[in-house]
């Protein structure tokens, strides 16, 4: 897997010049990834030397899954766990294949036992005692649990949080915000808690890089995060331009940062960053506000999530360091080293078929920011605003929108969408009447910021209604050809200006089997149109055929920058 290991490349630049105090390593829902998420926080862990914060969660998780994991933890040298309670559980759409009764008694036994992330910080407790120090989430402006929540507050979750520090958490890390003032409050209300459980445990922040317009608005709607209008008036009008976007960002992030900094607290002060597996953004905001510490070897070759150890002195950043890959050893948390330490998180990648490299070693770019270690093979997939990723990015991870549990809505808002169509003649009504700018407002695969068609769609609506209507093929994403239109065209620019931007017509839709035999296969293989369309064509059955051998790669969106390389946004490939 290319994005694997240049994952791997990635965290190991980002270790060295940035020097987190943890990384954390996450888990996908129901142990749909423990064995890459095992394998990156090992490589974390041993091979890079970081001191590493695994994810942990327990809904839909079989209580071996849990004790495999606690046990391969402790085998690799991790001792810091953040327990997670994890994605609510939906019967159809997390359901766990069972190969016999015994297997199903393990899941309804597990069930009962791994409810809310206080069972498995009790559980962790109970089998473990102190070696692992356990850090637990919490949620500034409330947590809830539907994608559109109609209330949230922090003040309904505050009984369950006290619950999960009686029950053995040592740190607090919580959900992302925009909103200072939200979290100020929230701080405060915590430390001055009457229960006094809040009063000296290390609260930590965290914080997304923006990394481009649409990003933050999905991210920001999925975590249930209010971003204030004042951000969104900035932002607003350079939407289409992720560099400037990112630069106004990295100042917005700055901001937040020394007003948190501002907070008077006896407890310690750290910050944990959303990566999303991109550097440039989160380095350009850590050396901004000085926040990477200069390397401090462990004396002990020690380690934990939470630093016991004294504030770091000022002094001259080196860009090199070492960590001792001894077996770490768990701290209760005292003192953190005072605004100087990040931590950050770390997405695993879980699919990949690209065997080539990324832009070579040798070759650096001008970043327009003061971090000045930032190189090529940090900056070259600064593009993620595509549909369709490089695959050997480590931003590249897999893809969801597909996925029942990635639906923009409930499952009960979605049942008011689109009702429960049972035939294809009311599926393509559905297709037919959205296409047509009439309800549903979208469909499970339309950008969820987004309720009606784009000004780029609307244009070629008439020939994606034809297929729809005429052929009954359901189209769920497409884009017209552009040829050199400048990059501030209000419907098809995007980055830069002064730059001109290029697409390769698309369209990706469902057809039947029976279709595809016997009408566009042999279409897509006639000597005039072989030359001219590329296909991939998935099956219901698992099977796969395309035009195209597995090592190709369709770039079909891109921009000419002054002053950069070609930047391409959208790819195909296998």
């Amino acid at each position: 897997m290319q994005g694997f290991s240049n994952l791997q490349d990635r965290l190991q630049r980002m270790s060295i010049t940035l020097r987190p105090l943890f990384v954390n390593v996450t888990w996908g829902a129901g142990g749909s990834t423990s064995s890459a998420s095992l394998e990156l926080a090992e490589i974390c862990q041993r091979q890079l030397g970081l001191t590493t914060c695994l994810h942990l969660t327990c809904t839909n998780m079989k209580k071996r899954l849990v004790d495999e994991a606690l046990e391969e933890a402790k085998i690799i040298g991790i001792r810091n766990i953040l327990a997670l309670r994890g994605d609510p559980p939906r019967e159809e759409e997390y359901r766990m294949e069972t190969e016999d009764r015994q297997e199903e008694e393990e899941v309804k036994k597990n069930d009962e036992e791994f409810v809310w992330a206080i069972d498995l910080v009790r559980y962790i407790r109970r089998e473990y005692g102190d070696f692992f120090c356990i850090g637990v989430a919490t949620y500034p402006e409330g947590h809830a649990d539907e994608s559109h929540p109609v209330e949230q507050s922090y003040e309904e979750d505050l009984p369950y949080l006290i619950q999960k520090v009686e029950a053995g958490a040592d740190f607090l890390v919580t959900q992302f915000f925009f909103d200072v003032n939200a979290y100020t409050i929230f701080e405060k209300i915590l430390r001055e808690h009457k229960s006094g459980v809040f009063r000296k445990i290390p609260i930590i922040p965290g914080l997304l890089p923006i990394q481009n317009y649409q990003i933050l608005k999905r991210t920001a709607k999925l975590a249930h995060c209010r971003i204030p209008p004042g951000l969104l008036d900035t932002l607003d009008p350079i939407k289409a331009d992720d560099e400037h976007v990112k630069r106004k960002g990295i100042n917005a992030l700055c901001e937040i940062i020394r007003e948190i900094q501002a907070i008077k607290s006896d407890g310690p002060r750290g910050f944990h960053f959303y990566t999303l597996n991109l550097e440039k953004a989160v380095g350009a905001i850590l050396e901004k506000c000085d926040l990477i510490p200069p390397p401090q070897p462990l004396a002990n070759g020690f380690d934990s999530a939470i630093d016991d150890s004294p504030p770091i002195p000022n002094s001259v950043n080196s860009t090199s360091h070492h960590i001792s890959n001894g077996i770490p050893h768990f701290r209760k948390p005292s003192d953190l080293p005072t605004s100087r330490r990040p931590s950050m998180s770390s997405n695993h990648l879980t699919t990949s078929h690209r065997s080539s490299s990324p832009p070579s070693h040798g070759t650096h770019l001008s970043t327009n920011q003061p971090i000045n270690t930032v190189s090529r093979e940090a900056t070259w997939d600064d593009y993620p605003n595509g549909r369709f990723g490089d695959a050997r990015s480590p931003a590249f991870g897999t893809p969801t929108s597909y996925s029942l549990t990635s639906l923009p809505c409930t499952p009960a808002q979605a049942r008011a969408l689109w009702g429960e169509p049972t035939s294809p003649p009311v599926i393509t009504n559905l297709f037919t009447s959205h296409l047509s700018g009439n309800a549903p407002s979208q469909l499970p695969w339309s950008d969820d910021s987004s309720p009606t068609l784009s000004p780029e769609t609307a244009l070629i609506r008439d020939h994606l209604l034809a297929l729809t209507t005429s052929r009954n093929w359901w189209t769920i994403a497409s884009q017209p050809a552009v040829d050199g239109l400048p990059s501030t065209d209000p419907i098809h620019g995007w980055g830069p200006a002064k730059g001109f931007v290029f697409q390769k017509p698309f369209v990706e839709f469902f057809c039947p089997v029976s279709d595809w035999h016997s009408q566009l296969r042999p279409y897509l293989h006639s000597p005039s149109i072989s030359q001219e369309i590329s296909y991939y064509a998935g099956f219901p059955t698992g099977g796969f055929e395309s035009s195209e051998d597995n090592e190709a790669v369709h770039v079909v969106t891109w921009g000419s920058f002054l002053g950069k390389e070609i930047a391409t946004a959208t790819m195909v490939e296998e």
